[in-house]
């Protein structure tokens, strides 16, 4: 268990998912007002600073029988980062990092799905940030799945991505006197989907 983490037993513990569909096959659309794209990024090495994109969109098709027909393709527009301080986040969407006027998106798209287990899936795609494209490969753990009350099949997953953003030309940054950087090399983006079938 993280050191992050509440116990199990904690009584603020969410109510337990439901996997009320037994096949989940189709075609999906990314409900935007109840998915979360975050990011986590380490600041003067002594805390974390978390945002996320508040502007993407996404499709999805889920084929159960067959899960390496599957495919995921996510968009995000980088203009949409929120830190929660306006200064960062301008300066997160200037040339040093993201350069929003030149680059407005962040896409993924799927290349290769393969099922882990019953819950889990490897999704493997290229990963476009700037004007660098890079394959990765992201856990998503099917989270639950239902009728929702407006007659909607809806599935919910969560994965997180570990990345190096060097690795895509975002090299800004500023040494510490006491030593390390302002900044994290390695960021992590985190995923908490909900996505409704549209046929």
């Amino acid at each position: 268990m993280g050191k992050h983490r509440a116990p199990d037993a904690d009584p603020t513990d969410f109510d337990a998912a439901t996997s009320a569909l037994v096949d989940v096959t189709g075609d999906y659309e990314v409900d935007v007002a109840h998915t979360r794209i975050g990011i986590r990024a380490r600041h003067a090495m002594v805390t974390t600073v978390r945002g996320s994109f508040t502007d993407f969109s996404g499709t999805a098709h889920l084929d159960v029988a067959d899960p390496a027909a599957s495919s995921v393709s996510l968009r995000i527009r980088t203009a949409s980062i929120d830190t929660g301080t306006a200064d960062r986040d301008a300066h997160l969407r200037s040339a040093d990092f993201l350069d929003v006027e030149t680059f407005p998106e962040i896409v993924f798209t799927s290349t290769d799905v393969e099922q882990v287990d019953a819950e889990t899936y490897e999704v493997t795609g290229d990963l476009t940030i700037r004007d660098t494209t890079r394959p990765v490969s992201v856990e998503f753990t099917l989270t639950g799945s239902a009728k929702d009350p407006f007659g909607n099949t809806r599935v919910g997953f969560e994965g997180a991505l570990a990345i190096k953003r060097s690795d895509w030309g975002l090299t800004w940054n500023t040494p510490l006197d006491t030593g390390g950087v302002l900044v994290s090399d390695r960021i992590q983006i985190e995923f908490d989907v909900s996505a409704v079938r549209v046929s």
